[in-house]
């Protein structure tokens, strides 16, 4: 279960952020949890502070040990 305040990765993007929300979308006429995340971090350093809304599965907890290496 991810919480708002964890740090979290975007499988899909790479974009590496902290949660600050949750939402719903209806998709396939299914109702999806999906994270709203504030970006702090991409591959190419690009785009911080972009706030992403995405399902839920499409995020993994990021360890504070690799938060650290990852953000200096």
């Amino acid at each position: 279960m991810l919480n708002i305040g964890d740090y979290v990765l975007s499988k899909k993007t790479g974009h590496i952020g902290k949660v600050i929300g949750y939402g719903h979308e209806i998709i396939g006429n299914t109702y999806t949890s999906t994270l709203k995340v504030l970006v702090d971090h991409t591959p190419d350093f690009s785009k911080k502070g972009l706030v992403e809304e995405d399902v839920y599965s499409a995020w993994t907890a990021w360890q504070e040990a690799n938060n650290s290496q990852a953000m200096s």
